[in-house]
């Protein structure tokens, strides 16, 4: 299956202060298709920027930030520990949704990353990243692989990861329902049509459909975000872009890890 591209962090009121110390890279558009406005830099580039910004920005305590995702190495390579560090608090922002109807991606979350520590825990020397494990559990289980083991269970986990990703992205790139703005309704259906309605049948797709109708305010979002501070709404968004900077990029990788050992499989539950 193909990756769905994430696009590159967009920060464009960071742009007048730091182009002129800092060189980016040309990259494509946004999930957003271009609605974006402004100079758009790399991934890696946008987590240099972060940096150089971050001293002089008050982050508020946000649910996103106090568990970020690190910056990849040059070959993109995960690090399972430190995956799993940072996606283990992941689950707790399905809750910020409100409906215990999304308590299904929650739990399924939340086994998956259960699955693949209970294999990394058996040998941390030798699951030093994610793609050694998807390569011992290939090795060992050949007729069964990849519907085996952790390699399955991060299959759907990516995905998981991704529903996230997009519903994120799409707020921070100011997405909306003209009719109902202050719902982040057109946000979620977004990201469940492109991570995970293709994997889901007819009954889950029903269940997701009636979570819909619970679909909490923006402004009830973003105070669940911040902890259930009363924060403005560009101080939230501006956390959402600097955590998505680095869980952008390795959601990416993991896809990208899936495609090259062709490890991905396309079914519906």
């Amino acid at each position: 299956m193909q990756a769905l591209s994430a696009g590159p962090c967009v920060i464009p009121h960071l742009f007048e202060r730091t182009q002129s110390d800092i060189g980016f890279v040309g990259a494509s558009p946004p999930l957003s298709q271009g609605k974006s406005s402004g100079f758009l830099p790399d991934r890696r580039a946008c987590s240099v920027l972060l940096r150089y910004y971050a001293p002089t920005h008050d982050w508020k305590m946000s649910l996103l930030l106090d568990n970020q995702f690190k910056e990849l190495p040059q070959d993109n390579s995960v690090d399972t520990k430190l995956f799993l560090d940072a996606v283990s608090h992941l689950p707790a922002f399905i809750d910020c949704l409100g409906s215990k109807v999304f308590s299904v991606i929650k739990s399924d979350i939340t086994g998956n990353i259960t699955k693949i520590r209970g294999v990394y825990v058996k040998d941390p020397q030798r699951y030093v990243t994610l793609q050694h494990i998807l390569e011992a559990e290939r090795d060992e289980h050949p007729s069964e692989w990849p519907k085996v083991g952790a390699t399955l269970a991060l299959m759907w986990l990516k995905r998981g990861l991704r529903f996230i990703q997009i519903l994120l992205q799409s707020i921070a790139d100011g997405e909306k329902d003209e009719n109902n703005p202050n719902l982040i309704k057109v946000n979620i259906t977004k990201a469940y049509e492109g991570a995970l309605k293709r994997y889901h049948g007819w009954l889950v797709q029903k269940i997701f459909t009636a979570a819909l109708l619970a679909a909490p305010y923006r402004s009830n979002f973003f105070k669940a975000l911040s902890k259930g501070e009363e924060v403005k709404e560009e101080e939230c968004l501006a956390n959402v872009r600097h955590f998505l900077v680095n869980f952008t990029a390795t959601v990416d990788a993991i896809y990208d890890m899936y495609t090259n050992l062709n490890a991905e499989l396309d079914y519906s539950v």
